[in-house]
């Protein structure tokens, strides 16, 4: 008898934890944001120590072909028609509720960090945003009290600390990263999950995490296509553009554009 209750028990969380991987992949994907790094020209300027080992790059173009085969054909099309429903005003508000969702973990990881200052301003902009801006629609902090957003990820935490990237990664439906920063990833998810107020409803969480990808694709729509347009080899083009939007969110205490925020 207890047996069968812990094996059910043991087997509801591993289909929770594989619930909140796929949030995980759909809430964070950062593919769409990559592309306007890349079209920019200082995007291929050369970052040094930035390039990670690539020992699985048959496997990895593999999934590059998948998700850009996805991207057209699914995610680009629904994208294009939510983008003909809303306004993109209203879809700006719904990129900012989101980003400033997750404001909290930021504060976190800068602590982590040791960014101190850098945590006392996320969760300014937090409470601004979420009091000012009607629970973050708006980013009245940037806005008026001259508060730019403040990038801090898990997969930045783990590099602080000491840790390693490990390899270059191509996720399914997620697109480049390194296996320490899809780490961070996850971390970062699962934290904001805690503090959701749907947080035990994984159809809502799964169904939030879809509309987020949608809207923020929206906000892109035509840049992937003209990144590839531009590239002799997309596969390289991609990489080295993921590690270049990386360097670029690390350097702290300059301005960071919030469109190119994605974790």
């Amino acid at each position: 008898m207890i047996k069968t209750t812990l094996s059910s028990l043991w087997i509801s969380q591993v289909m929770r934890g594989g619930r909140l991987a796929l949030v995980a992949v759909l809430l964070l994907n950062a593919t769409p944001v990559l592309a306007v790094d890349l079209l920019d020209d200082a995007s291929y300027e050369s970052v040094p120590g930035e390039m990670v080992a690539d020992p699985i790059e048959p496997l990895n173009r593999a999934f590059f072909a998948f998700n850009d085969t996805f991207y057209l054909w699914v995610l680009d099309p629904v994208a294009s028609g939510y983008s003909m429903i809303l306004p993109e005003d209203i879809r700006g508000c719904v990129d900012n509720f989101f980003y400033n969702l997750a404001e909290p973990v930021r504060a976190v990881n800068c602590l982590l960090q040791g960014r101190i200052s850098d945590s006392g301003i996320v969760l300014t902009r937090f409470v601004i945003n979420s009091v000012f801006g009607v629970f973050g629609l708006a980013d009245a902090a940037a806005h008026e009290f001259k508060l730019d957003p403040v990038h801090a990820a898990f997969g930045e935490t783990l590099a602080v600390w000491g840790v390693g990237d490990g390899l270059y990664l191509v996720v399914p439906f997620f697109g480049p990263s390194t296996a320490r920063d899809f780490l961070g990833v996850g971390v970062d998810t699962f934290a904001m999950t805690t503090y959701y107020p749907w947080r035990d409803d994984d159809m809502t969480l799964v169904s939030l995490a879809i509309a987020q990808r949608v809207n923020t694709t929206s906000l892109h729509l035509g840049e992937y296509q003209d990144m590839k347009s531009m590239s002799f080899d997309p596969y390289i083009a991609f990489r080295s553009g993921y590690f270049q939007m990386r360097s670029k969110r690390r350097q702290h205490g300059q301005p960071v554009d919030e469109a190119q925020l994605g974790n």
